[in-house]
């Protein structure tokens, strides 16, 4: 049974002095995957750098749960050029414009309490407050976790596409289209 929350729970833009506690989220995101035999955000993905640069570009957010940062999220409203190519199936909104969800984790302290909930819907709902009707994320054929909150919220799996340079970074692709 999940935790009961007794706090406001909402999210923020992170910034700069944010990065050491979202890096621990990543850690926190990163062994979760290990235990659960995932082979996703290994090799040193995402790195610092990627969030910090993450961070400058107003993409990462924060999820808070009262005063405590609980996790973080990053928000491409402009799309991510690794999903403007599907390798296997097909996009129901090719060239249309559309946000990219990525890096999606909570902290440990906060596991149970079905905070991805909170955090997908809220980023969802500040993509589509700034014009995004279209949304496409992508996870490891494993992270059932993710395909399974991915479903909740509405995502439908259109193939795979590469995340990255290496054929190590062939992940499942989802698609959202809204009104």
């Amino acid at each position: 049974m999940a935790k009961q929350l007794q706090q406001a729970v909402y999210i923020k833009l992170a910034h700069k002095d944010d990065l050491a506690t979202i890096m621990q989220f990543i850690e926190d995101g990163r062994s979760q995957l290990k235990a659960s035999g995932i082979p996703q955000w290994d090799n040193g993905y995402p790195s610092s750098l990627t969030m910090q640069q993450d961070i400058e570009a107003g993409n990462c957010y924060m999820l808070m749960v009262g005063d405590q940062p609980a996790g973080c999220a990053t928000l491409m409203l402009q799309g991510d050029t690794y999903y403007t190519h599907i390798v296997s199936g097909k996009w129901k909104e090719p060239g249309h414009p559309f946000a990219t969800i990525h890096r999606v984790t909570v902290s440990n302290k906060f596991r149970g309490m079905r905070l991805s909930s909170y955090l997908f819907s809220s980023i969802i709902s500040i993509a589509y407050e700034k014009g995004a009707r279209n949304f496409r994320v992508s996870t490891h054929e494993q992270n059932k976790a993710m395909q399974a909150l991915l479903a909740k919220f509405g995502f439908t799996e259109q193939g795979t596409v590469y995340t990255g340079p290496n054929p190590d970074d062939l992940r499942n692709a989802f698609e959202l289209n809204l009104e």
